[in-house]
């Protein structure tokens, strides 16, 4: 059943998500200081009974310097740089195991699996610890730190991804004007934030987003992991002003609102994890190109395999594994060195004036049923 609003009312639906003045300043500090700690992305051949495509346990310097894993997949057949997919895993999950994961690589792309700092313990292995503790928080990520913005652990997470791109970039088998994030969840407010982040990626798949027009999806949803937020303040009462500050510096419609990448997004209307109302909160603030799928009949899976075979095409569109390689690249080598660290471009996108809640949009919304735009 649908807990949210209709298809029409969420094309007329706009987040009321305000953004703080020092945003900006506060994402280019934060990365400016992650890129001066160095470090370089070192790659370990790790062998398969693949026939068609190599693998290496990859490790690369994240926020603070702190060591991240991750899967690096590549097909074995190439002449040259290929383009990439930098993947985000869903809330609790890690980088998994060697056999998992296996679409893009087989698709044609350099496939980079970034491990989630701290998950993997529900399911899905992960092999990346967090190494900075918070104060009090309920079970679960979603609360660690948020009592201020340095500590909030998505702070380390939103740096790490960045970062992942960076590591994925130096590489020599990767163009590094053809890379993509993509991620469902958790992994789709990772590569949301990304793409805010990273404003030349070249394309982006966003699929039932979870860390995006916050302050509403707690007011619809009573599902984890939004309701850990919830019990939070039910037990702090006093900290709702502070954690909402907090917040605001990691909501995805900010990120949105900078992001230039062609993006596709993906929503099911029955969602209650993470509510359609909060992708089309995102939609509607992105500041690219942009198209969104929506599952009438779904929820948190969204359009499952159909929308891996939209967004394979589109991303073939995008990114063009058989586009002719730039001249000059030499195949991977192992243990390769990120590039000259560079603070984050001034030329990030000004941010657009917030919209308040529930404007009226023109009265062309389609029917309900899997519309895309």
């Amino acid at each position: 059943m649908l807990t949210d609003l209709d298809l029409p009312a969420l094309w007329e639906y706009r987040s009321g998500y305000q953004e703080p003045d020092d945003f900006d300043a506060f994402w280019a500090s934060t990365l400016t200081t992650a890129r001066a700690s160095g470090g370089g992305i070192t790659l370990t051949p790790v062998p398969t009974e693949l026939t068609t495509i190599d693998l290496y346990d990859a490790e690369f310097a994240g926020f603070g310097g702190h060591p991240v894993r991750a899967w690096l997949r590549l097909p074995r057949t190439r002449s040259g740089p290929l383009p990439a997919v930098v993947q985000f895993h869903g809330y609790g999950s890690g980088r998994g195991g060697p056999y998992d994961d296996l679409l893009w690589a087989s698709a044609g792309y350099a496939h980079l699996l970034m491990d989630t700092r701290g998950q993997g313990g529900a399911h899905a292995g992960g092999a990346t610890a967090d190494p900075v503790g918070s104060g009090p928080s309920y079970p679960g990520f979603l609360t660690r730190g948020i009592e201020d913005r340095e500590t909030y652990y998505y702070r380390r997470v939103f740096t790490d991804a960045v970062r992942a791109v960076d590591a994925v970039r130096s590489l020599d088998a990767v163009d590094p004007a053809r890379v993509a994030v993509a991620g469902n969840s958790q992994g789709a407010g990772i590569a949301l934030a990304t793409a805010g982040l990273v404003p030349d990626l070249a394309a982006g798949y966003f699929q039932a987003p979870f860390l995006t027009d916050i302050r509403r999806a707690l007011r619809v949803t009573a599902t984890d992991p939004y309701a850990e937020l919830a019990g939070y303040l039910g037990a702090r009462r006093q900290s709702a002003a502070t954690a909402f500050t907090t917040l605001a510096y990691f909501d995805g419609v900010g990120f949105a609102r900078r992001a230039l990448a062609p993006a596709h997004f993906s929503t099911g209307l029955m969602d209650t994890v993470c509510p359609p109302s909060t992708a089309f909160g995102a939609y509607h603030a992105y500041r690219g190109p942009k198209r969104i799928r929506t599952w009438e009949f779904n929820g948190h899976e969204a359009g499952g395999s159909e929308d891996v075979t939209d967004v394979l095409a589109a991303f073939r569109s995008a990114l063009d594994p058989a586009k002719a390689p730039a001249p000059g690249k030499a195949p991977l080598p192992a243990n390769t060195p990120l590039p000259a660290n560079t603070p984050l471009p001034a030329d990030t996108p000004p941010k657009n004036t917030p919209v308040p809640g529930n404007v009226p949009a023109p009265r062309n919304a389609p029917a309900p049923g899997n519309e895309e735009r």
